[in-house]
């Protein structure tokens, strides 16, 4: 043990250095160059904090990586198309891209990896025996993956320390998966890449004092995605979800969130203030430090479950059921899709009794204050014009039961006259 450790720390150690001493300079040029996160109705922070820190990372794992392994197409693939991604995220930190043309940053970068890298899903081996040639979709489902990635590690990039957290964990499970797997070349990868990532982490977490902008974030999520297809290109059933697993997290953040915008009528790419971190920092009250903190620890959770699942199937997938029904009521107690999304706690319900319907919604985000006004006012003209019909029958009956009267008044006074 002793002795893979000390093999491992030169990889893990100069990507450290480096970062740790470039954050302070590209704080510095973000200064110069006017770089700052723009607060907005979704952010957290206050006052001008430079979102160029994603420089440091990236120029940390470059050097290391022409230190430390001899180039090659798939190398080239990763370096080359990682280095477009980081240009468009910095251009789009420094004059503010459009989606359309972020997008077009991300589409080259895969497109390099996989023509230029070789990098895609190529075969799958399924129990008995039976392997898939993946070729005719390797294309596709590489580029949908490296794009898709990609994104959702930005998307996450939300609270301070939370994405290039999130990242460190994860590329430390691809490592360690792959230096099982007998791979030399991805435990060299995920240790820079972690070492890049450590030496940025103390200037970001919270209270931050620099961000990784888009540039860091976009050029974090297309390297993992490359390093996980990198791994299990030619892969049995089971470690096909590995990615996945590890990456949990943001994939199931995003996908949830283009779900929950879709129904509510937005737009897939309008942003919200409704993703995991903000269900744990405002609608649960956890805090900034104890959300990032708890994000940690569910995806080392999946990290040690696709670790757990490359030693034994069988429990892997058992901790993998376990931890997906949690997740799943999760959402739907906290009501990240919709508020009627709630199949498992609904049929819970039915079968029980419990848990009981909550009798009032808490209002815990500024940005849903307006939906429930326009819905208690609704409610308060509804009750307003419910009583007006209640006086009004009042009133009708009152006047009918006035005529009564005056009818028997009548017949009583022409009685009396009768009998004069």
């Amino acid at each position: 043990m002793l002795h893979l450790i000390e093999g491992a720390f030169p990889f893990f150690a100069l990507p450290f250095v480096i970062s740790l001493i470039c954050v302070p300079i590209a704080k510095r040029i973000g200064f110069a160059l006017k770089v700052y996160a723009v607060e907005n109705n979704r952010t957290v922070h206050h006052g001008k904090i430079v979102q160029m820190g994603g420089l440091a990372v990236f120029v940390a794992f470059m050097i290391s990586m022409a230190c430390f392994l001899k180039a090659d197409s798939t190398i080239n693939g990763i370096l080359i198309g990682g280095s477009v991604v980081f240009l468009g995220g910095l251009l789009d930190d420094m004059i503010n891209l459009s989606p359309l043309k972020k997008l077009l940053f991300e589409v080259a970068g895969a497109l390099i990896a996989i023509l230029v890298g070789g990098i895609g899903l190529t075969s799958i081996t399924l129990p008995f025996g039976i392997e898939i040639n993946m070729m005719p979709f390797s294309f596709l489902v590489s580029f949908i993956w490296i794009v898709g990635v990609t994104n959702a590690i930005n998307l996450i990039d939300g609270l301070d320390g939370l994405s290039a957290g999130i990242c460190f964990i994860v590329v430390c499970t691809i490592g360690f998966i792959g230096f099982f797997m007998g791979r030399r070349d991805i435990p060299v990868i995920s240790l820079i890449l972690a070492g890049a990532i450590a030496g940025f982490l103390p200037y970001n977490f919270h209270p931050a004092s620099i961000f990784q902008g888009d540039c860091g974030a976009l050029f974090l999520g297309f390297t993992l995605a490359c390093l996980s297809l990198l791994g299990f290109k030619t892969t049995t059933f089971i470690t096909l979800g590995f990615p996945v697993i590890i990456l949990f997290v943001p994939i199931s953040d995003t996908l949830i969130a283009m779900v929950r915008r879709k129904l509510s009528g937005k737009g897939i790419m309008q942003a919200d203030r409704s993703h995991l971190h903000h269900i744990l920092m405002y609608k649960l009250k956890l805090g900034h430090r104890n959300t990032v903190l708890v994000l940690y620890l569910v995806t080392a959770l999946f990290g040690g479950t696709a670790v757990l699942s490359y030693f034994n199937e069988q429990w892997g997938m058992i901790m993998l059921v376990v931890l997906t029904i949690v997740a799943e009521i999760f959402v739907e107690a906290t009501e990240m899709i919709n508020p009627k999304w709630h199949p498992l706690l609904g049929l819970c319900r039915r079968l029980t009794g419990h848990p009981k319907k909550k009798a009032l919604v808490e209002e815990t985000d500024p940005g849903d204050a307006s939906e429930v006004l326009t819905e208690a006012e609704s409610e308060a003209e509804n009750t307003e014009a419910d009583d007006q019909e209640d006086e009004d029958r009042l009133a009708d009956a009152e006047s009918s039961e006035d005529e009564n009267l005056s009818s028997e008044s009548e017949a009583d006074s022409e009685e009396s006259e009768d009998l004069k």
